[in-house]
């Protein structure tokens, strides 16, 4: 990450106090001792949630909640590979092995198909983290092609279309913000740069899901909320906001909320986008005015640890060590966020949600998400 993504606050404020003649080394000794504190904390919950995926996350045949298909494995493993266990480790090893399972002859990776998107793009980040060798050189090529050829392209939508660039969870259907977050993430796992078209026509997408009045986003919905933050999906018929007040506002519009709003920064980020670039300066404000480690805002408890794993992935990206709220109070988002997921650690060392949306009531699911979010906090 480049120098212009760097937004040290805290060190420009202690360079300005010396030259003030202000004495500031007990504050940083303090601060230097919770970092201290704060990184011994995420070690051990990282250990606790490590052996829970090991000892009882993971099948005899080495995959993670499999009756879904290989996603939930390609994320334990990829939790276990960015929190230092080695392909040597036999969980890994038993892991990568399972995914290897799932390569299909159109270069895909994935179970029975309905999710051959998702699953294709994880299974490629997983395979990324191991591929320290050249080993899994062939098959990510594949694979890139395989959700290359999925993407909505100029082949299948015209660049005005808003569905253009865009990919859903199988290919087929309606594309949305996540689904091409994943997308664009396993693209740059297998060193597509931001220069790629297929990132590149991502991106055009990216913006259109964007509450920002703005050229990039020629959306009906674009004027409604204007707030910055980002929504799910496009809408390409008429919608009746009375229809659900989670998703809508009375005019029309569609609502921003937490895990989108993290998952566009970080893949407006992998495109290429600077701090300078409206809609960088857009979504940071955004994220300045929600900043939340207790909830999903916008959702609540629902997808919370998908949540935590955007919020940790696109703060790391953009190169923040503090995020300045709304209510003027800096927050130290890696010390926050470690404690937030400590205290809502189970006893056995897995995580869970009682909110059962999007399968989170799923131990290795919640689980491998808050070793992902975790494996950004190191400090």
């Amino acid at each position: 990450m480049t120098g212009r993504w760097k937004f040290h606050r805290g060190r420009r404020i202690f360079v300005a106090a010396i030259a003030l003649g202000m004495t500031c080394v007990p504050a940083v000794a303090d601060e230097a001792k919770q970092r201290s504190r704060s990184e011994l904390l995420r070690q051990e919950i990282v250990a606790n949630g490590l052996a829970f995926l090991a000892k009882t996350g993971q099948s005899d045949a080495g995959t993670f909640s499999d009756k879904v298909g290989p996603g939930v494995t390609a994320l334990a493993i990829t939790a276990a590979l960015r929190n230092g266990r080695g392909i040597d480790d036999p969980m890994v090893a038993e892991g990568l092995k399972a995914l290897e399972g799932y390569v299909k002859p159109d270069g895909g990776i994935y179970g029975n198909g309905r999710l051959r998107n998702y699953e294709t793009c994880v299974a490629m980040v997983c395979l990324s983290e191991a591929n320290s060798s050249g080993q899994y050189n062939a098959i990510l090529k594949r694979a890139k092609a395989f959700v290359t050829g999925i993407q909505y392209g100029e082949g299948k939508r015209d660049p005005s279309d808003p569905w253009y660039g865009g990919v859903g969870y199988g290919g087929d259907g309606r594309p949305d913000l996540s689904n091409t977050g994943y997308f664009i993430a396993a693209l740059r796992a297998t060193e597509s740069g931001p220069e790629d078209p297929a990132i590149q026509r991502a991106l055009a997408f990216v913006s259109r899901c964007q509450n920002l009045d703005n050229k990039y986003n020629d959306t009906g919905f674009a004027s409604k909320v204007d707030d910055g933050g980002f929504y799910y999906e496009i809408p390409t018929t008429q919608i009746d906001p009375s229809t659900s007040e989670e998703r809508y506002t009375a005019n029309g519009g569609l609502r921003s909320y937490g895990s989108m709003g993290y998952t566009g920064l970080k893949s407006m980020i992998f495109a290429g986008l600077t701090p300078t670039d409206p809609r960088v300066k857009a979504a940071l404000q955004w994220i300045a005015d929600h900043y939340d480690v207790d909830n999903n805002p916008g959702m609540g408890s629902a997808g919370l640890y998908y949540y935590y794993h955007t919020f940790a992935a696109a703060l790391n990206a953009a190169g923040l060590k503090s995020v300045d709220a709304a209510d003027g109070t800096q927050h130290d988002w890696k010390a926050d966020l470690v404690a937030e997921l400590a205290s809502r650690q189970n006893a056995d060392g897995s995580w869970s949600n009682d909110n059962r949306r999007w399968f989170e009531n799923d131990k290795n699911l919640a689980t491998s998400f808050a070793l992902m979010a975790l494996a950004y906090c190191e400090s």
